[in-house]
Order: structure tokens, then sequence, then C-alpha cells
């Protein structure tokens, strides 16, 4: 109730950071309440040098670290912002003030439940980076042996009071999204609450540092028989939900062009590995960094990626994989109608739209890029541009394959600043064939037909039992209704629907209940 009522007093402070950095301007561009930014505006009458998105980020970032996140999140989310603002936003520098050691101190010893001392034979006070949900020291581990050397690490400290900081926030964003779906019809379709239901899982992901270890240990298992790429080791002792220690890796930035070609680095086979390693995150393996900025990726001196920071990551399942391969042999074929087919069959397309419309719009995003030199054709550009045809045609996409978008538009930028005549996606050409060979053809096809019937006979002696189940109750003294469908028979009758409303809710019920068990 209290934040309820402190809720106008808030939005009042967050209208005033937004106008102190001209960044109403941001929201004007989204088109929310247009005549109410408009006002705020005019009393504000402040200019600031930049695009609406790059205004957004300076205001996100005094706003503090639950804010800064949302942006990050927002990044990813060109089909709800726009790509511009999208791209500006992912440019949101996510540093902060370094906390005290004497709270890292405390943090450690009271995850860790051990000194820090009998942890670490070295651990620096100084942090090498602070984020807004942790952040990172250097560290020497110590040895139960005395005889063992300690082992290079790098330990995350999550930041003192973010869990609280989010909660407070996480209930204004959510207070914020149902009032957009109350009061901007246009905009239900994108879903605000859910957005922020899927950002809440995200952070809360990121606030749990074994959740992180987590993923870095599944990728790190993918890429096990891989020289090529690195991904540090996770000292499980030393790791718990708020402090996570990591073998560090050290190496050149992935974007540092002089400093790779000093090195005597082959900037060819550099990009080489990083389009192999990307492509086979995403289709041998549907599970990706979801982070891929310059920051995050280097070259060691062996000339392997390192990757760090594995807060943010994407799966995608094998039918969202097949939908991508689809997509792409249709879109290279240029045939337009089979992409549209392709989008219907995965789910995409809402029935009732006209298909031969939805190809025709589909050309018109496509052909102009074909005429370009390849060298200057942007993939993860064209991706966007197919998501933003959702607005034309109320078109639903799924948030991971929109995270896709974001690091492919990551890996494309790094790309053209270490070669801007190499197409990254030319590289993973071979990898790409022997994939759609291997998932894609006739053989392919064959097999996953006869696998699908296979499941379904296995599953057809269960079917039957328990559509046998289902009639013996009806024989011997009817079916039991769910609480909820009992209700919705209450609601009906005290709508003053009456029986024959009641009875279609059964039919309805009973059609729903018959066909999940013939699809179990």
């Amino acid at each position: 109730m209290r934040q309820t009522l402190l809720l106008p007093f808030r939005l009042l402070g967050i209208a005033r950071v937004l106008g102190r950095h001209d960044a109403l301007s941001a929201v004007e561009a989204i088109g929310l309440y247009p005549a109410l930014v408009a006002l705020f505006r005019r009393l504000g009458r402040r200019a600031a040098p930049g695009r609406p998105g790059q205004k957004l980020a300076r205001a996100l970032v005094e706003l503090g670290p639950s804010f800064i996140k949302l942006g990050q999140f927002l990044a990813t989310r060109a089909d709800l912002i726009g790509e511009q603002m999208a791209a500006d936003l992912a440019e949101l520098q996510d540093r902060l003030p370094p906390f005290d050691f004497e709270q890292t101190r405390q943090i450690v010893e009271s995850e860790l439940g051990r000194p820090i001392e009998a942890l670490y034979e070295q651990f620096e006070p100084t942090p090498v980076s602070a984020a807004s949900i942790a952040q990172v020291h250097f560290a020497v581990t110590r040895e139960e042996t005395p005889d063992t050397p300690g082992r290079e690490v790098a330990v995350k400290v999550l930041r003192p009071g973010i869990e609280a900081a989010f909660e407070r926030d996480l209930r204004l964003f959510y207070h914020l999204a149902y009032l957009v779906e109350r009061t901007q019809p246009r905009l239900r379709r994108f879903k605000p609450v859910a957005v922020v239901a899927l950002f809440e899982e995200t952070v809360r992901t990121e606030m749990d540092l074994r959740m992180e270890a987590a993923a870095a240990s599944e990728l790190a298992e993918n890429f096990a028989d891989d020289p090529d790429y690195r991904v540090p080791e996770v000292d499980w002792e030393r790791t718990a939900r708020r402090v996570a220690t990591q073998s560090r890796l050290t190496g050149i930035r992935l974007d540092d062009r002089a400093a790779l070609l000093a090195a005597g680095h082959d900037l060819t086979e550099v990009l080489r590995k990083a389009s192999a390693i990307f492509f086979n995150q995403v289709f041998r393996d549907g599970f990706f960094h979801g982070d891929q900025h310059p920051g995050n990726m280097f070259v060691t001196e062996e000339g392997a990626i390192g990757a760090v920071d594995f807060g943010i990551m994407g799966r995608l399942d094998r039918p969202t994989r097949t939908f991508l391969a689809d997509m792409l042999l249709a879109t290279l074929a240029r045939d337009y109608r089979r992409l549209a087919e392709v989008q219907v069959e995965a789910g995409y397309l809402p029935p009732g739209q006209p298909m031969d419309l939805y190809a025709q719009a589909l050309r018109a995003v496509c052909e102009p890029i074909f005429g370009r030199p390849l060298a200057r054709i942007s993939f993860a550009r064209l991706l966007g541009q197919l998501f933003r045809l959702t607005e034309s045609f109320d078109l639903s996409v799924q948030p991971q394959l929109v995270l896709l978008q974001k690091n492919m538009l990551m890996a494309e930028g790094v790309s053209r600043r270490l070669d801007p005549e190499l197409n990254i996606w030319v590289l993973a050409e071979p990898l790409i064939a022997d994939w759609m060979r291997a998932n894609r053809g006739p053989q392919a096809r064959a097999r996953d037909g006869a696998r699908a019937l296979a499941l379904g006979l296995e599953r057809l002696p269960a079917t039957l039992t328990h559509l046998e189940t289902i009639l013996q109750q009806a024989a011997e003294g009817g079916l039991r209704l769910h609480p909820d469908t009992v209700a919705a028979f209450t609601e009906a009758r005290r709508q003053g629907a009456g029986v024959k409303r009641a009875l279609l809710l059964a039919a309805v019920a009973l059609a729903i209940a018959f066909a999940a068990l013939l699809l179990a």
C-alpha cells in the first residue's frame, strides 16, 4: 500500500531525471503518452546533445543499477523501441563507482563461510571492473597443500543491497507495464507485463552468481574439444550465490585491430574462429553467449578466442533452430512465398493474415539488401527488418531471437572494425552448408519424420489408457471438473448466461481435455 501511495512521487523524480538529460524525447519517440510527455518537455526546456537513445542511456545511469539493467535489456528489443534506439542503448556504459573493500570482504566471508585469507593468498582490494550488478577482483587462491602454487582467478562479488533495490524498482516497472496495457491499446501486442516478467527472470538469474557459473561450465563443456575457444574454469569451492570465482583469462580485446596486428595475429583467422564459435553456439548447441560485446571477448596469446561474463545467455530449441535454417534457405533462394510459409508453419504469422501480401512485404525488405556488395550485407539488420514487419502483420517474436539478432549486430560490428571488406558470415559458410545438409536435407527430414512417428506410436498405449479412464469415469458417475472450470460455470450463471452457456463451456472443456490426451 505504501509503495502505491509513493508511486506518483517516484514517477515525478524519474521524470525530473529524464528531463535533466532531455531524455523525454526518447519516451516521445516510442509514442508513450505524447501529450503528457510534451508537457513535461515544455516545463523542462532543456536541450542536450545526442540522439534520443543516447540521452536515455545517460539518464538511466543516473537513475541507478536497476534502470541500467533495464536499458541493457531494452537494447535487445529493437522490436519494441526501434533499431537506432536499441543500438544506442547497447552502448550503455554499465560502470558504477566501486563499493568499499570491507563490504567485499564481508560478502565473501559470509557467502563462503571462511576468512578471505583462508581462501585466497592474494586478493586485490581495488576491483578491475565495477558494474551495476557486481564488481570483479583479481586474486590468487590459497591451496590446502602448502607446496601447491595458487591459481590466478577473477572473483565476482554482488553489489551490496542490489537485491532490495531491484525489488523496489521491479514493483515500479510492473505498475507502469499494467498502466500501459490498460491505456495504450496499440502497445498491448508487445505485452508490456510479459516483457517486465522476462526482465525480472533475466536479472534474477544474473543476480545468482551460481547460475552464471553453471552457464560458464555448460559452455566450456560444449567446447571442450575446441582449442579455438576458451571459457574460464569455475572454482565451485569458492562460488556461492553472491560470489563467483573463475580462472583468470587474459588477452587483447577482440576489436583492438592495432594491438592484434602488433601481436602478430592474422585478422582473417581471428574472424574465422569467431564466426565458427558463434555458429556452433547457435546452431549446433542452441546455447549462446547473450552479451558478446568486445569488452567480454578477447584473443589469447595463443590465438584462441576467450570469453567472460556469462550472466546473460540465450537458448534456442531445435524447432527454433530449424525455423531459422529454413528462413535462411528461403531468403538465400529469394523465395519469399516460402519464407512467408515458414513463418506461418512456425506460428509467427497469425491466422487470417494475407499470405501473398506478407510475401510481398518480405520481398520489399529483402530485395534492396541483395543488390549490395557481399561485404556490405548485414544479415543482422536483415533479421531486424524482418522483425519490424511484426507491427504491420501482428506477428509475435521470441525474445531469444531478438537477443540473437543483437549479438549478430555486435559480431558484425567487430568484424567490420577488423576488416571492412570481409563479411563474417561468409567465413562460416562451410559450417552452414554442412549443418543444413545434416539437419534439413532429404535424409534428415525422413529421419525426423520416422522419429516423430515412432514417438507417436510409443505414446499410443498411454493415450488409449487415459481415454479409457475418462470414459469409465463418465460411465460411473460423471467427470470431476477442475475448480477453475466450476468457477467459470458459476460466473456464467451469475452473469445471466444460463444453462446454454454452461453447457457450451462444458463442451469446450471436454474438447480441450480430449485434444490434450490425443496430443500427449
